[in-house]
């Protein structure tokens, strides 16, 4: 079935209008905002963790806010990040291994209480914080 000039036209059209919404959404970075996202995001995924197995807080909220941020200034999101930012290439493989290495972390000051004696839920929040700043910063 041959198409008609009018749809070809039409077709043309809406691919015209959304080019610059499909090319905004693949920012271009330079290095340092990729190491800033990468950390920002290493950073929101061991508070959850944390408040996860320390306070039993599933409520994801660092990582939730972190992607809202990223959506809002970089049109990508906290997934993306750890596909294509991440040296694993998988969101699940980065997932797993910040997991992995933030247990391994944890057992290795004790547990939940020590790391609360110690003050890692504020070590934590701060480091987020301090990103999170950052990340507001980037032009």
């Amino acid at each position: 079935m041959a198409h008609s000039p009018i749809r070809r036209q039409l077709a043309t059209a809406l691919l015209a209008l959304a080019l610059p919404c499909l090319t905004a959404a693949d920012p271009v970075l330079d290095a340092d905002t990729k190491k800033l996202l990468v950390e920002a995001v290493e950073a929101a995924t061991d508070g959850d963790i944390y408040n996860t197995r320390c306070r039993s807080d599933e409520s994801g909220r660092y990582r939730d806010n972190l992607n809202k941020e990223l959506v809002s200034n970089f049109r990508m999101t906290v997934l993306e990040v750890e596909d294509n930012l991440f040296p694993e290439g998988s969101y699940s493989r980065a997932q797993e291994r910040m997991r992995r290495d933030f247990v391994e972390k944890l057992k290795r000051i004790g547990g939940c209480e020590a790391a609360n004696k110690a003050g890692m839920r504020e070590h934590l929040q701060r480091r987020y914080d301090k990103l999170m700043r950052q990340i507001d910063a980037v032009p």
